[in-house]
């Protein structure tokens, strides 16, 4: 134990009072020779958070003294809640006036001030490190002075700018700003500006100010370009030293036509004892990119590739990523592979994991193979050799996906959706593509890999990364329990927990209804965010025991991790002391800046496409859509497009009656009349209004009026038009309380940290499996509702 540890565990002891550094030297006999580091020591953990430092110059561990170290994430009403660092501790709400200065983001110490059952409150008592160092905003100018408005509304204060500090920009233009001063109790944010974008509607200004906003580094610096240059472009004979020889093994890359890094390889081939053979190759990142070099520092920066809307930034230069680390056709490639020998009757009775070179015969699509699969004869000629292949690969698929499901995995059912741009940028479609049979094979297939991977390596007690999800909050899933038992359901669950077999019966049976969607969608954020973890925990959503994330390693730093362990593993016949012990410490801190990184890309891959898709329905003014009611609030109904664009029809535009909301059956319900708005009911609206600063599009009902005609609703009387049944879908941004969201709230007081995240299938379950660039990316619309405040009975 070392001595960070030793002072941890001592001021975890019940018997421990707070101690002045002197006493704490005593108690734990720091020698005199000691001393000095031992400050230093102390010093660096009040620093982190790790320890607090009372008035009286006495030091405890913040859950002793009422204290909570962790994020601030903001909210953009003003609050805030403070999610812990240490796990399984509720989050902690923040009033607006109790920021003490600090901003979203923000890593802090916060003082319990009063509970209410689960819900605690609390003030900000310090800022241990702060997330903002630049702001992206409108540069609105005073003349003499100006303001920068931040484009996150989760920032509620606008950064002042000195007239020296303008750098050039003009009153509207999109800014990046760089914090000077930071808001205090007595001091506003100030700033200077350090790059104009552009004016708002200029092409890729919108784009390039979410990579500004999160800060996504788009170069690779110099020695990272430089150390990828010395990567040789092909495969060198020393390279093959210790690997098997896997270049006659018929296999193939699976991926969508516009990708470019391939980094898995799949085959299949018969057994003479009659089971299966299923190999999954993946590129051998880890062989060029050694720890601690310039690239394996940039790549552990990044964290992940991120996929916006009109770009990638890798995290790896394209050198590597689409050269000699991209699984390319008909070259030899280096591989870390893992074989699984299945029987007839699904049993896993082998499996090895090992360093091979490969050659794949051909780079197939998703649309390829799913059109082989149905019979097309032209594609099935081109690619004869390999069709059996195929057609073995989906039953074997198909049987692994039954099995999975039979034993309670929960299966998300979301289509991905697509904005097309045009050359300039400009969105010209949205479109929907649903996860076809081709998708299902890869899947399939890279699930039984990660699974494979992670029980081998944790039967050995290797240090590992693993992908983990925890089971549901209990008082979340007793807010869906609510939720769909007003639409006519009933979850079976023991002791407030729900079996994941549970819930995917509840999705089976509302699968083909108006209601999936919306079922699907508040079930996803009834669930905990998935992570990474030096633990393995288990992954609820997959039903999955052992989970690690093995199979993208040119796009996610643990994958490159984890293959690195298990060369050094496989190198060794185990790890020698000192690595084990390396990597022991190591992990933790992986797995930390792994899940963060991870959460910056989805929530600005999503942001890029709501921008795109309040973009594109700015030309749709005065045109009407058919839709179904996704959410229902206080001010308003929420309607998403087939397209899946969504708006706000605002209460004010209900004429025909008095509307009051009814939370306990997610309705809103005209006194007079009794017409009900429910979640599901099909409408027809016409598009009002669209902003993208603000990334709302505005909807208003319409109604018949005879043969291709339609007329606004707010001159009409009968203005909504049900479905059969009073299910729906919803695919809200978590910023919006809808009704089905407030059926979860209402249990679990709140939301927890990132449970609105933007991709189902990133999150929990079947897209565990597949890269970034290949998962599906969900996307709640734009909307926002332009009226807070206005709650309760609402007269147009």
């Amino acid at each position: 134990m070392n001595m960070e540890e030793q002072i941890l565990s001592l001021m975890r002891e019940l018997s421990y009072k707070p101690m002045a550094a002197a006493e704490l030297q005593r108690a734990l006999h720091i020698q005199e020779g000691e001393q000095e580091a031992f400050l230093a020591l102390l010093q660096r953990m009040e620093e982190n958070g790790q320890v607090v430092r009372t008035r009286t110059h006495r030091y405890g561990v913040p859950e002793r003294m009422n204290l909570l170290v962790g994020r601030l994430q903001m909210k953009q009403r003003g609050y805030g809640f403070v999610i812990p660092d240490r796990p399984g501790i509720p989050d902690l709400y923040v009033s607006s006036g109790d920021l003490g200065g600090a901003m979203h983001g923000d890593r802090v110490v916060a003082r319990i001030q009063q509970r209410h059952g689960e819900r605690a409150e609390g003030e900000v008592i310090r800022i241990l490190e702060r997330a903002l160092h630049t702001v992206v905003g409108t540069f609105q100018s005073m003349r003499y002075y100006a303001f920068v408005r931040p484009d996150d509304r989760r920032i509620p204060v606008d950064v002042f700018i000195a007239p020296d500090d303008f750098g050039g920009a003009n009153d509207g233009d999109k800014v990046v700003v760089e914090i000077t001063v930071y808001p205090e109790r007595a001091t506003s944010c100030q700033g200077r500006v350090i790059e104009v974008l552009g004016r708002p509607g200029d092409p890729g200004v919108d784009v390039l100010a979410v990579v500004r906003k999160y800060e996504l580094p788009e170069e690779f610096p110099d020695d990272v370009m430089a150390e990828s240059e010395r990567v040789p472009e092909t495969v060198q004979i020393e390279d093959l030293v210790g690997r098997r020889d896997l270049r006659d093994r018929a296999m193939v890359t699976i991926d969508g036509e516009d990708a470019k890094d391939l980094d898995d390889a799949v085959s299949l081939e018969r057994l003479p004892n009659g089971n299966w053979l299923l190999g999954v190759h993946i590129a051998d990142v880890s062989y060029y990119v050694k720890e601690g070099s310039a690239l394996d520092e940039e790549a552990f920066r990044r964290g992940c590739s991120v996929y916006l809307v009109d770009r990638v930034i890798p995290m790896l230069p394209p050198r590597l990523s689409n050269g000699i680390c991209s699984l390319n056709p008909r070259v030899d490639r280096l591989a870390m592979t893992c074989d699984m020998e299945w029987t007839p009757d699904l049993r896993r009775v082998h499996h090895e994991i090992y360093p091979s070179v490969i050659r794949t015969r051909e780079r197939m699509t998703y649309t390829a193979v799913r059109r082989i699969l149905e019979e097309d004869p032209e594609l099935a000629a081109r690619y004869e050799p390999l069709v059996p292949m195929f057609r073995h690969m989906r039953d074997l698929a198909m049987a692994l996906r039954k099995r999975r499901l039979a034993r309670g995995a929960v299966d998300f059912h979301f289509d991905e959706t697509k904005v097309i741009l045009d050359e300039s940028g400009k969105p010209v479609d949205i479109v929907r593509k649903p996860q076809t049979v081709a998708e299902q094979i890869i899947e399939e297939f890279m699930l039984a890999a990660n699974e494979t991977v992670a029980e081998h390596f944790q039967r050995l007690e290797v240090p590992f990364l693993y992908r983990v999800h925890e089971d549901p909050d209990p008082e979340k899933i007793e807010g869906f329990k609510e939720f769909i038992w007003n639409l006519g359901y009933v979850l079976r669950t023991k002791g407030g927990r729900a079996e994941p077999r549970a819930l995917q019966e509840i999705l089976e049976q509302v699968r083909g209804k108006p209601e999936e969607r919306v079922v699907n969608t508040i079930l996803l954020r009834s669930m905990r965010q998935a992570r990474y973890s030096h633990e393995g925990l288990g992954h609820f959503g997959l039903a999955a025991e052992f989970y690690t994330h093995f199979t993208s390693p040119i796009r996610r730093y643990p994958d490159l991790v984890i293959h690195r362990v298990i060369r050094e593993w496989l190198r060794e016949g185990g790890l020698p002391p000192t690595k084990e012990a390396h990597w022991r410490a190591e992990m933790p801190r992986i797995a930390d800046q792994s899940s963060e990184r991870e959460r910056v890309a989805i929530d600005a891959e999503r942001e890029s496409q709501d921008l795109k898709k309040v973009e594109f329905m700015l030309d749709k003014v005065g045109e009407t859509f058919e839709g179904i009611v996704s959410g229902v609030t206080s001010f308003g109904l929420f309607v998403e497009l087939e397209n899946s664009v969504e708006g706000l029809v605002h209460i004010s535009y209900l004429t025909d009656d008095y509307y009051r909301f009814d939370d306990r059956q997610f309705a809103l319900i005209g006194e007079r009349t009794g017409r009900n708005f429910r979640i599901g009911d099909r409408v027809k609206v016409l598009v009002a209004g669209a902003d993208k600063e603000e990334r709302t599009i505005d909807f208003r009902l319409v109604e018949e009026s005879g043969e291709g005609q339609a007329e606004d609703a707010e001159a009409g009387a009968a203005v909504f038009r049900p479905a059969a049944g009073s299910g729906g879908r919803s695919r809200r941004k978590k910023k919006v309380a809808g009704a089905a969201s407030a059926a979860v709230g209402r249990a679990g007081a709140r939301k927890s940290a990132g449970s609105g995240r933007s991709r189902a299938r990133d999150l929990v379950l079947v897209g565990e499996a597949v890269t970034p660039g290949k998962k599906k990316k969900k996307d709640g619309g734009a909307k926002k509702a332009k009226a807070k405040g206005k709650k309760g009975r609402r007269r147009g």
